[in-house]
C-alpha cells in the first residue's frame, strides 16, 4: 500500500522510525504538500475554502495560483476583509497527520533532523529512534504584529540557564532558547498586521525567507527551516505607525489584494454565517429579507459616505454586530411586553445605532457631526435606497399621469396629524398607530400584495420611513421612538426655551 493511502488510524499505530520507512515514507517540503493537497481537491471538484464568500472570482483563484507556485503570501486589505480567516483555512489543506521524532522542540522529520537534539537521537538509536505523530492543527501558529515584539520573541535566544547548566558556551545550538518560528518548522507561520512590525524585526525575517539561515546573539546557526509564511497587512497608506520595508516585500512571493462584498446578497451570506444567534432569539424574532438588506445598505453607504475614512474601510463586522443588535432590540421588546412572539421593525432597526458608531473611522467633517448623527445618517440613506426598491419614486409620483400613490397619506399628515411610533410599543398600539393613516395600507396592499399581517404592519412602516427620507414627511426623534408629521410643520417647529439646546441648534 502506498503512505499516501494508509488510514490515520493506522498511521498512529507506527512508533519507530524503522516502521515509518518500511511504510513507504518520503519527506516532503509543507509547500509541497499544501500544493499536492490542493492538486487533489481541485481535480475532485471540492471546495478550498469554506465560508468565504465573494472571493470565488478574485481573490481564491489568486490564492490557488500562489499556493500551486509555492509562494509565501501577504494577504493585503482593510480591516474586516477575512485575511486571517484565509490563513487559518489554509491548515485544512495539510497532511492530517506527520511523523516527528518524539521530543523535538522543531518538529523535526524522522528523515531529515534539523535539530541537534534530533540528529542526536537518529544517531544513537537509529531505526529504534521514537517517533510521534502531529495533527495538523498544531502546525498552525499566528502572531499579531506589535511594536513590543522581539527577535527572540520570533527568532529565540541564547539561555544562559541551559549553557550554565551543561557548561556549553553560547555558540552551542543546545543552550538556545527557540522562538516562535522555529517552532514553527514544517508548518504555516501567520503574521498579522506585518506593517506594525518594527523595521528592525522586519529585517531579521529577510534571511529566514531566502536563505534559511538564523542569527542569534551574533552566531550562525545554519536552520534551513520549513515553513509557509502568510502575512496579512493594511494597505500601507492606512497605518501610520510603520510599512512592510521593501526588501521584505521583495521576498514575499505572491501580495493578493482582498476586497468588501461587492453585492447586497454575498453581504447576507456573509453576516448570517457570522453573527451569533441565540436560540431563544430564533424562536422569539421573526425576521425578513428586507431588514437584512437594509443592515448591508448600511455598509454600503458607510464605504461611500463623505463623512467616513475610505482609507480605514467599513468592517464585515459591523452588519454583523448591527445584525445581532437588531435581534437583540425585538428580544427586549416582546421581553418588555410579555409577547411569545414578535416581528422585527424599523425602530429595531434604528436602535442598532451603538452597532455602528464603534465600526467607523470618521473624518475630520464627521467628527464634527457626531458619531452618533453620522450613523442616523447612514441608516437614513440605506432607507431611502431600498424603499425605491419596493414602492415608486416619490418624486416621480408626483408627475405620474396615473396619480400619486402617496397624496392620501401627506395630505392626512397636512392636516396637522401626527403618528408616533415608539420603540417599545406593544403589538397592539403599533398596528393601532399604523391602521391609523388613511392610505397607508393601501399603497402597501397595491405594491405589496403578498405581505400579510405583521409583514403588511412592517411594510407600513418602512413606507413612513421612506417618505421621510424622501422628503414628503417630517421624522422626528422623540426620547422613545419616532414622530411622524407634515414636512412643513416639522421644519417650522422650533424647539422650546425650557428644552436644553445649544445656541448653534436655533
Amino acid at each position: 500500500m502506498n503512505y499516501k493511502d494508509i488510514p490515520a488510524e493506522n498511521l498512529l499505530k507506527i512508533k519507530t522510525l524503522g516502521q515509518l520507512r518500511a511504510a513507504g515514507y518520503e519527506p516532503q517540503t509543507v509547500k509541497q504538500e499544501l500544493r499536492r493537497n490542493l492538486i487533489t481537491k481541485l481535480q475532485r471538484k471540492e471546495e478550498v475554502f469554506p465560508g468565504i464568500w465573494g472571493y470565488e472570482e478574485t481573490v481564491v483563484p489568486d490564492l490557488q495560483r500562489a499556493i500551486l507556485s509555492m509562494h509565501h503570501i501577504n494577504l493585503l486589505g482593510l480591516r474586516g476583509q477575512a485575511k486571517t480567516r484565509i490563513a487559518r483555512l489554509m491548515v485544512d489543506l495539510l497532511d492530517e497527520y506527520i511523523p516527528v521524532v518524539q521530543g523535538s522542540e522543531l518538529n523535526d522529520d524522522p528523515l531529515q533532523p534539523l535539530s541537534r537534539f534530533a540528529k542526536d537521537q537518529v544517531h544513537e538509536h537509529g531505526d529504534d529512534t521514537p517517533i510521534s505523530w502531529m495533527h495538523r492543527s498544531d502546525r498552525y501558529t499566528e502572531k499579531l504584529a506589535t511594536p513590543d515584539v522581539s527577535v527572540a520573541d520570533l527568532i529565540g535566544d541564547a539561555d544562559p540557564i541551559k549553557a550554565a547548566t551543561l557548561k556549553l558556551p553560547y555558540s552551542d545550538e543546545r543552550v538556545i532558547h527557540f522562538g516562535l518560528i522555529p517552532r514553527s518548522h514544517r508548518g504555516i507561520f501567520v503574521i498579522n498586521e506585518l506593517p506594525d512590525l518594527q523595521a528592525r524585526i522586519q529585517v531579521a525575517l529577510f534571511n529566514i525567507l531566502q536563505e534559511g539561515d538564523i542569527q542569534i546573539r551574533g552566531f550562525k546557526v545554519r536552520l534551513p527551516l520549513d515553513i509557509q509564511f502568510v502575512f496579512t497587512a493594511n494597505p500601507e497608506d492606512y497605518t501610520n505607525r510603520g510599512s512592510i520595508v521593501t526588501p521584505l516585500k521583495d521576498r514575499i512571493d505572491s501580495q493578493i489584494i482582498t476586497h468588501y462584498p461587492k453585492s447586497i446578497e454575498i453581504g447576507k451570506k456573509i453576516t448570517k454565517q457570522e453573527a451569533h444567534v441565540k436560540e431563544e432569539q430564533e424562536e422569539l424574532v421573526i425576521t425578513n429579507d428586507i431588514i437584512s438588506d437594509l443592515i448591508e445598505q448600511v455598509a454600503f453607504e458607510a464605504r461611500e459616505s463623505e463623512y467616513v475614512d475610505a482609507k480605514s474601510g467599513v468592517s464585515a463586522r459591523l452588519t454583523i454586530s448591527a445584525f445581532e443588535s437588531l435581534l437583540s432590540a425585538a428580544e427586549r421588546r416582546a421581553l418588555l411586553n410579555g409577547e411569545s412572539k414578535t416581528y422585527v421593525r424599523l425602530s429595531d432597526f434604528l436602535n442598532t445605532i451603538p452597532a455602528v458608531t464603534g465600526k467607523v473611522e470618521l473624518v475630520y467633517e464627521g467628527e464634527q457631526e457626531g458619531a452618533g448623527h453620522v450613523a442616523q445618517v447612514l441608516m437614513g440613506k440605506a432607507i431611502r435606497t431600498q424603499f425605491l426598491q419596493y414602492f415608486p419614486d416619490p418624486d416621480k409620483a408626483k408627475k405620474s399621469k396615473e396619480g400619486n400613490p402617496y397624496k392620501k397619506i401627506t395630505d392626512w399628515f397636512g392636516d396637522g396629524n401626527t403618528v408616533d411610533i415608539l420603540n417599545d410599543a406593544p403589538a397592539s398600539e403599533y398596528k393601532k398607530a399604523l391602521q391609523a393613516i388613511p392610505g397607508l395600507s393601501e399603497l402597501v396592499e397595491k405594491h405589496r400584495s403578498d405581505a400579510k399581517g405583521e409583514e403588511k404592519l412592517f411594510m407600513m412602516e418602512f413606507a413612513l420611513h421612506g417618505l421621510a427620507e424622501h422628503s414628503q414627511l417630517s421624522k422626528n426623534r422623540l426620547s422613545t421612538g419616532l414622530q411622524f408629521k407634515d414636512l412643513l410643520s416639522g421644519m417650522f417647529t422650533m424647539p422650546s426655551f425650557g428644552e436644553e439646546e445649544d445656541e448653534d441648534d436655533f
